[in-house]
């Protein structure tokens, strides 16, 4: 099994759309690796978060972008900027300041779904 790192600039152009023009991206811990939260980036929030390395996404319910942090306090600093094989999803991986989820968890992902019948 191969594991090749490559590192380059990847621009919005290069991106493969979902059929609303966004992106998802995936958050992660810079630090352990914890799965922080999953959000959509448009272009110009692309562009702003790779510009101030400040977590920048795209609201589907406001219709807006919003700094991550901008009204809580609880910014995501960007450490690396990673993409999947297919162009398709990103993966930032942030310094978490506070809690990712608005519920006040660090994690958006603390419900496990039971796996008995």
């Amino acid at each position: 099994m191969k594991n090749i790192i490559a590192e380059k600039k990847i621009a919005w152009e290069e991106l493969k759309k979902l059929s609303d023009g966004l992106v998802p991206c995936i958050v992660q811990d810079f630090e352990n690796g914890d799965v922080l939260m999953m959000a959509y980036m448009n272009k110009e929030a692309y562009e702003a978060t790779l510009s101030t390395k400040k977590m920048t996404y795209y609201s589907r319910s406001r219709n807006e972008l919003w700094i991550k942090g901008l009204t809580s306090g609880h910014f995501q600093y960007l450490k690396e900027l990673d993409i999947d094989c297919d162009n398709d999803t990103l993966l930032a991986k942030v310094e978490q300041v506070g809690a990712a989820c608005h519920t006040g968890n660090r994690s958006c992902f603390y419900t496990k779904i039971s796996l008995d019948d």
